[in-house]
């Protein structure tokens, strides 16, 4: 219905878009947006099907009122990495508030960018494939993004936040093409979602405040990881996070959160994992404060990072490793008020293990692996 009113609607061909994947599209797209922006009533950018050529777009707010991007076809980075350059950025929405992005494929085809990193040449930082920055009230919904240079999607000092029905794509042995990051925002939701990929399905940062995740298909990939945390000494917490129904599948990790050896003002409070299923996850439930890559940098310190108050509600499956829980904490900052209730994780039709260090809690209900808490 909302195409049918043409004042407020801004179709990128009629800007000289070209269809074809071929023909360059970004002015086109950033003249549309122009238009849309400067609307003083709700408007719709209009992407129709066909395959769009897209180099790095930056599309700045603040605007008059609210957008609609609605993407019918394929957006598509150019195959030669170096065209996109050093920006760290292939979409970016910034300072834009009440933005909505409805469906859409995004092609950043990466793989001769992973090529490139594996090489040991020497290629560009790599670009997220679409960020919002500094916004409120978005919404994602519907949206197809495969081969990710590096991270697919973004949520950086954003408000008010809804991701839905999204599904990310990439070979699982693509570097850092994580799926979704969140990082210094808050009211975040990411419901629906299915995440094959890389590096971490979904990756929390510092300053991340009242996170909802349900329903999400996570594997293969580095699961759902708060962290890593404490690479920063002066760094903003994590708060009010909540992952519930759903299901890893074949991924490095489940729910985990890790953290830097070394000092820092950070922390982790107020946790809740619950109705998970787990499916022959190498390590289902972990904390790892002693997060220290090739020992540079933190050999010999602690993480300062506090964690507090993290329950565990009805997690079941497979382990593919004998230590199905871990919880390795720092020895100056043990973890606190961890709590695991319903837990029932086996190794290999067999039973798994425990593993404890640093750490304070409670159990209920039936445990398996035995507690070590």
């Amino acid at each position: 219905m909302e195409l049918s009113s043409a004042a407020s609607t801004y179709n990128v061909l009629s800007f000289g878009a070209k269809p074809n994947g071929q023909t360059d599209a970004t002015q086109p797209f950033l003249k549309a947006w122009g238009a849309a922006c400067s609307s003083v009533e709700p408007s719709t950018i209009y992407v129709p099907r066909g395959r769009f050529l897209l180099k790095s777009a930056t599309f700045r707010g603040p605007c008059k009122n609210r957008i609609t991007v609605r993407i019918d076809g394929t957006l598509v980075a150019p195959l030669d990495y170096w065209e996109i350059g050093n920006s760290g950025y292939w979409l970016l929405f910034i300072k834009v508030n009440g933005i909505s992005v409805i469906g859409g494929n995004l092609d950043a085809e990466g793989a001769a960018f992973w090529d490139c990193r594996k090489s040991g040449k020497n290629c560009p930082v790599g670009a997220r494939s679409i960020t919002f920055n500094w916004a409120n009230d978005v919404e994602i919904s519907g949206l197809l993004s495969i081969n990710s240079q590096v991270t697919h999607l973004v949520i950086n000092r954003c408000n008010n936040v809804m991701v839905r029905n999204v599904k990310i794509i990439a070979p699982d042995q693509s570097p850092n093409t994580d799926g979704i990051h969140v990082q210094s925002s808050t009211g975040v939701t990411i419901t629906g979602c299915r995440i094959k990929t890389g590096d971490d399905c979904i990756s929390i940062g510092p300053g991340t405040r009242n996170l909802w995740m349900e329903k999400i298909l996570c594997g293969p990939g580095h699961g759902i990881s708060i962290g890593s945390l404490g690479r920063n000494y002066d760094e903003d917490g994590v708060q009010n996070v909540t992952l519930a129904y759903s299901i890893f599948t074949g991924s490095d990790n489940g729910l985990r959160i890790k953290s830097w050896a070394r000092p820092s003002t950070g922390f982790v409070t107020n946790i809740n994992y619950r109705n998970i299923v787990m499916k022959y996850v190498d390590n289902p439930i972990i904390i790892d404060q002693n997060y220290c890559p090739n020992n540079q940098g933190c050999p010999g310190q602690t993480s300062g990072v506090k964690i507090s108050q993290v329950t565990y509600k009805n997690i079941q499956g497979t382990s593919t490793t004998q230590v199905a829980m871990k919880f390795d904490c720092s020895p100056s900052n043990p973890c606190e008020g961890i709590q695991i209730q319903d837990i029932k994780l086996t190794h290999m039709n067999k039973k798994a293990k425990s593993f404890c260090n640093n750490v304070h809690g409670t159990e209920k209900g039936v445990i398996l692996p035995d507690s070590c808490l």
